[in-house]
């Protein structure tokens, strides 16, 4: 099947596709002699998993490894889950650091007067000048 058939039935884009063969991360598809690309049902295989694998946010390096395992059938599953776990340790890093951003930005926000005045604690704490008594505390 040619490119575009692929994409359709992996919910990828043929550009994402391509990307894929580029990076490597993606056995290139077979050329026939007009030049277009031909997909194999394994093929999909391997592009499903890769959009599901990225759906569930991990990196395309991530990915590359994850794909490595699905294609061997030797694999530990161990390692896999080791993958997992870390990959959760990751994200939820990310939620603490998205928290702590979240409880600035409401407490810049509770600071400020929001009014028609050109005085603004958020301005001020971004630019790291110290507040003058028209700011709201």
């Amino acid at each position: 099947m040619k490119i575009g058939e692929a994409a359709r039935r992996t919910g990828l884009s043929s550009q994402t596709i391509r990307y894929y063969e580029d990076i490597g991360l993606l056995v290139r598809a077979k050329r026939e002699g007009n030049g277009y690309r031909e997909y194999r049902e394994q093929d999909l295989e391997s592009l499903r998993f890769l959009q599901r694998a990225r759906a569930t946010g991990f990196s395309v390096e991530e990915c590359r490894q994850l794909l490595g395992l699905y294609l061997d059938q030797e694999r530990h599953s161990s390692h896999v889950k080791g993958l997992v776990l870390e990959k959760i340790e990751q994200l939820d890093a990310q939620l603490r650091e998205l928290h702590a951003m979240r409880d600035t930005l409401v407490s810049m926000a509770d600071r400020c007067a929001g009014d028609e005045g050109p005085q603004c604690a958020i301005i001020d704490e971004l630019s790291g000048e110290q507040p003058t008594s028209n700011s709201v505390r």
